[in-house]
């Protein structure tokens, strides 16, 4: 089974690749051989980011521009494909949350979120697709969903519509861009133990301790929990499969919960 999960000769691209989640994805594509392509927005943050990359092996491509905006994202995937070819792998990961009660939250700040986290993997998706159908090579695109795609919770109302839609949309490109051999499925990663999270991933306090009684794996998430699942989707192994969205969560969406001292 190893060659199925082989990406040496493939073109990855992950957005929001700089940090978090987003770079712990990129590491596991690189680590198999795919050439790595690593979207940002914010300068700092790459150059950080390529230090992190290179610290550990791998030669990433850094491209920095605005993925919700249709020209500036069809002139950057233009220019990639000129200097690396064409893009086999599309991760659509960058993403933004605001906590806002839903009956405080400005109309324009939920857009904001919508658009980063719902009409930006559109348009990514729409113009490297447009790519895979013209050469007619198929390809894959991964979009990173969340619980919040199945659940609602407090002051999230933005990110969870975009999360549900991203989920929608996921499903329907499978339906329009299969017969092309496009494979279009979602990653929705549960809480996980990264940089943003530390600060209340401590003993004590009351939203560790929810995620801890929560989750039936009885732990957060580590980012490299994530590798297995982007190689998968992003590979041969996950040929014939179109539309789903593959949870990686330890569990908390297949129970609802168990009494405390449980």
């Amino acid at each position: 089974m190893k060659p199925n999960f082989d990406l040496n000769g493939k073109v990855a691209l992950v957005t929001g690749a700089t940090h978090g989640l987003g770079m712990a994805m990129a590491k596991a594509l690189a680590s198999q051989g795919a050439t790595l392509v690593v979207v940002g927005h914010t300068p700092s943050k790459m150059e950080a980011a390529l230090a992190e990359y290179t610290k550990a092996g791998i030669d990433a491509h850094p491209y920095l521009f605005n993925v919700t905006d249709v020209v500036t994202v069809n002139t950057a995937i233009g220019q990639i494909e000129q200097e690396l070819g064409p893009i086999d792998i599309l991760v659509n990961n960058a993403g933004m949350i605001q906590r806002t009660p839903a009956i405080e939250m400005d109309p324009a700040d939920f857009r904001k979120v919508l658009d980063v986290d719902l009409v930006s993997p559109f348009i990514m998706s729409q113009r490297v697709a447009q790519s895979m159908i013209n050469r007619k090579t198929g390809g894959k695109i991964i979009n990173i969903c969340s619980m919040m795609s199945e659940l609602g919770r407090n002051t999230v109302s933005a990110y969870a519509a975009a999360k549900g839609g991203l989920k929608m949309l996921t499903r329907n490109l499978a339906t329009e861009w299969a017969k092309y051999n496009i494979q279009v499925n979602g990653i929705g990663p549960g809480y996980f133990a990264t940089e943003q999270t530390a600060p209340i991933r401590v003993d004590g306090h009351p939203f560790n301790e929810f995620i801890i009684n929560r989750t039936p794996a009885a732990r957060w998430g580590n980012p490299e929990d994530l590798g297995g699942a982007v190689v998968f989707l992003a590979s041969a192994a996950s040929d014939f499969v179109n539309g789903q969205i593959l949870y990686v969560d330890g569990g908390i969406l297949a129970t609802i919960g168990k009494p405390a001292g449980e």
